[in-house]
């Protein structure tokens, strides 16, 4: 019998460990890195659509679930793939021409997951014979969120985490 207590509190301690583990960031305040975030009803990008944090605004952790953050802004909360935050602090200055941000001009281009015009111009320069039209064209797409979901009803893709809810 006391042999089964012991297990029992090494299994309870055990779990509690691992619950920690899993939400170290959970009360942590992160910044968004991209220019429109997007803040979905379950952590897949299948999830609807529930807020647009915009580039720098800050969000707090509730739930982490591995590449996905359960976060929380403006009384709204909703789930967001780690890409697209970040534990730096950007600070925007009303009226200034850039932003002022502990990141690199560098590392908001790429958590922007696109180039900056700097290094647009330069990777033209270097490439001179690639047509970018079809790139040109593309980047000016857009498809909203209904369109989206639209497309996923239709084609049935409904993720293991519950798709758009």
């Amino acid at each position: 019998m006391q042999r089964f207590f012991k297990v029992l509190a090494a299994a309870c301690c055990f779990l509690m460990l691992a619950g920690q583990a899993g939400s170290a960031d959970t009360g942590k305040t992160l910044s968004v890195q991209v220019k429109e975030g997007q803040m979905r009803s379950t952590p897949s990008f299948l999830g609807a659509l529930v807020a647009k944090p915009s580039y720098g605004d800050r969000v707090v952790v509730v739930e982490d679930r591995g590449a996905w953050k359960k976060v929380s802004a403006r009384g709204v909360q909703g789930w967001m793939h780690t890409s697209s935050l970040t534990t730096k602090n950007i600070v925007l200055k009303a009226g200034a021409a850039n932003v002022q941000t502990s990141a690199t001009g560098g590392e908001i281009a790429l958590a922007g997951k696109g180039f900056s015009e700097e290094v647009e111009k330069q990777y033209k320069n270097q490439n001179r014979n690639v047509d970018f039209t079809w790139v040109d064209r593309m980047e000016r797409f857009r498809v909203s969120p209904e369109e989206m979901q639209a497309f996923l009803k239709q084609g049935q893709v409904v993720p293991a985490e519950g798709g758009a809810r």
